[in-house]
């Protein structure tokens, strides 16, 4: 356990060495797959003693992405597992982010890298002037796999705010656990190595895959893996949104933390609901961020007056990226629909296609949005202050339509460089 007064310092302070290269972009796309077994995982009560319990179980290797890992019960607890699986000889890469973790301490890190876990920081930049600058193009994924043959995806962090008991700043979130076919495309994925799964040489080849969630399948437990990155697949993941609501014929059910999507998406939105389709959006009522409220409040007077309802939760901050779609369609992930994961962040979700997992969704999201969130109206929707206004104007077209202009402010070329331990070791 590490001491508040332990020395903390910024993982660009530990990770030193000569930068590495970075491995070729290639273009993957992942196709759909069935006979998985899919269960969603609520908040991290739910979350933490599955993925622990299967870390605890691991027998020959553990994949681990996060965002965020802080040096609280829930990070000291999955250190301590990586720790004893690593002893044992499981082979371990975790990577991390380097805006997200850029507070763990030099003897966190050290740890770990002596047990022999290979650690990687994503884009490490140290601090100038006490401020972190590495704001954009982030590794916002939240993957883990343990020996090839279950995969957890979502978007929860190893950090305590994600537990009830953390008061009521805890998050509200969900992941979902995957065992199955999908699960090597998960793992190869995470392992940016080994042998490639079947990809399109041709443009029109890669457009008819990437439009291949609208297939007609009438066997449960398929899933496929999508992502965003910033070479070959910078929209995949609002492509699909774009799809799928577009076919929608009954109903859309969107929990999301940070909603501010391009316009495509509230077009494809507001004409979802004026075709007939019941719409729900569950967003923020207590956002970590104030801009997150405001931006998504400016489009509040154009989707209720073409019939979506709006909801509000108030009980704690809203963390979830999940939607469906009719009666068969999920996904869960990553993923927010706000400029900085549809144009700049690395993001992974999974799209399931399982009416039981749909129901479990649609059952919570509805529990959620009737005993706890409040109804907006057009009457009564906040419009905010001018100068708010403004200025989520002003940040929406900035970070939509020039992302790779705001990627160069300031970590316009992100790494992955490995931690060195401070004796020289990994």
């Amino acid at each position: 356990m590490n001491s508040p007064a332990m020395e903390k310092t910024t993982v660009e302070q530990v990770a030193t060495p000569p930068p590495a290269r970075e491995p070729a972009a290639v273009d993957i796309v992942y196709g759909w797959h069935g006979n998985n077994r899919v269960e969603l995982l609520e908040n991290g009560e739910a979350y933490f003693p599955r993925v622990f319990e299967v870390l605890r179980q691991a027998q020959s290797e553990i994949l681990l992405e996060t965002f965020i890992l802080f040096e609280d019960k829930v990070g000291n607890e999955l250190q301590q597992i990586l720790i004893e699986a690593a002893q044992r000889g499981v082979r371990i890469t975790v990577s991390l982010d380097g805006f997200g973790c850029g507070e763990l301490s030099t003897e966190f890190l050290a740890a770990l890298s002596h047990a022999g876990v290979r650690l990687q920081i994503f884009d490490p930049a140290p601090l100038h002037l006490g401020i972190r600058t590495n704001w954009f193009r982030r590794l916002h994924r939240k993957i883990v796999v343990v020996d090839g043959t279950i995969a957890f995806i979502g978007g929860i962090n190893f950090s305590a705010d994600h537990l009830a008991d953390f008061g009521p700043e805890a998050k509200q979130d969900y992941s979902v656990e995957v065992q199955g076919p999908t699960v090597a495309d998960i793992h190869h994925f995470a392992l940016l190595q080994g042998g490639r799964p079947a990809r399109a040489k041709y443009w029109w080849q890669r457009r008819r895959q990437r439009h291949a969630e609208l297939a007609v399948n009438d066997h449960d437990g398929q899933v496929r893996l999508v992502y965003r990155d910033n070479a070959e697949h910078p929209s995949d993941i609002e492509e699909v949104y774009l799809q799928v609501v577009r076919s929608a014929r009954r109903r859309v059910v969107i929990a999301n933390a940070y909603f501010f999507p391009g316009y495509r998406l509230l077009r494809e939105i507001r004409n979802a609901a004026r075709r007939g389709v019941e719409v729900r959006l569950i967003l923020q009522g207590q956002p970590d961020l104030r801009v997150a409220r405001l931006a998504a409040r400016m489009t509040y007077d154009y989707l209720l007056r073409a019939g979506v309802v709006i909801y509000e939760y108030c009980d704690r901050p809203l963390h979830g990226k999940v939607a469906l779609v009719d009666e068969d369609w999920s996904t869960v992930g990553s993923s927010n629909l706000d400029p900085l994961s549809l144009s700049l962040n690395l993001e992974a979700n999974v799209l399931i296609r399982d009416r039981a997992f749909n129901r479990d969704l649609f059952e919570r999201l509805d529990e959620l949005s009737s005993n706890h969130c409040k109804v907006m109206s057009v009457d009564k929707a906040p419009r905010g202050r001018v100068w708010d206004m403004t200025i989520g104007f002003l940040v929406f077209h900035i970070l939509r339509h020039f992302p790779a202009w705001a990627g160069w402010l300031p970590a316009h070329k992100p790494r992955l460089k490995p931690f060195i331990h401070p004796t020289g070791g990994r």
